[in-house]
């Protein structure tokens, strides 16, 4: 997924040199609300514990650092450190590679020697014949259900483009949002306005997640490179 790129267009204000907004399609839009749903650990994995603001870089430090021997028995530390969202392969996004450690599609369960129960984790002792819980049995999946080939999975629809704001702000795009967003800007020279598409890689889409939890002007920080925007 490294090479994986998501295109858009930018409206510049050249007098000063800041994104208007941008015109963007359904990859883009589904990329900005796939950042709501990672997990903190992962938003602090992606960006490294150096570039948090405030404390959330130390208490990842804490987690990592802690013996294993402080952890509950039925706990796992990359549980907090490198949590999985449940339907992270619902969006193809630039962030994956990143994000997702590899699941194995195979569910193992386990049961003792009355069979009344079952669990996941050999090391379970049954509560009623006090047995561990080891013996392997075999789940058969339910039969996978054909989806529409209407279905772009992602959040939002493909037909549709839609504006992005500097802040991040997302609105389905049309002329009468084109003309309100010029007048709350004072725009009053259309020459001064630049057209410029660029393209998203994984290397901007980090850069994007760290500067929507810094700044209010986060597609001039990002593709214009102008951080006191």
């Amino acid at each position: 997924m490294e090479n994986s790129k998501v295109s858009l267009k930018l409206l510049i204000d050249r007098s000063s040199h800041k994104v208007l907004f941008a015109e963007a399609g359904k990859e883009f839009v589904d990329f900005l609300f796939y950042l709501l749903a990672l997990p903190v650990g992962t938003v602090i994995r992606l960006l490294t514990k150096k570039c948090m603001v405030g404390s959330l870089g130390n208490l990842y430090d804490s987690v990592e650092n802690l013996s294993q021997t402080y952890i509950q028995p039925n706990k796992d530390k990359d549980s907090l450190l490198k949590p999985e969202p449940t339907w992270l392969t619902q969006v193809p996004l630039l962030l994956t590679n990143e994000s997702q450690t590899p699941v194995s599609s195979e569910k193992k369960y386990y049961i003792c020697g009355c069979r009344g129960y079952i669990s996941d984790d050999t090391t379970t002792i049954c509560s009623n014949c006090r047995q561990y819980m080891n013996s392997e049995v075999i789940y058969i999946a339910p039969p996978t259900v054909n989806t529409s080939s209407s279905d772009e999975g992602g959040f939002v629809k493909g037909v549709v483009t839609y504006m992005v704001m500097d802040d991040l702000e997302v609105k389905p795009m049309s002329t009468i949002s084109c003309i309100t967003l010029m007048n709350k800007f004072n725009v009053s020279d259309m020459g001064a306005m630049e057209e410029k598409v660029v393209d998203m890689t994984m290397a901007e889409g980090l850069e994007l997640l760290k500067a929507s939890l810094q700044s209010k002007a986060v597609l001039t920080s990002v593709f214009l490179g102008n951080t006191k925007a």
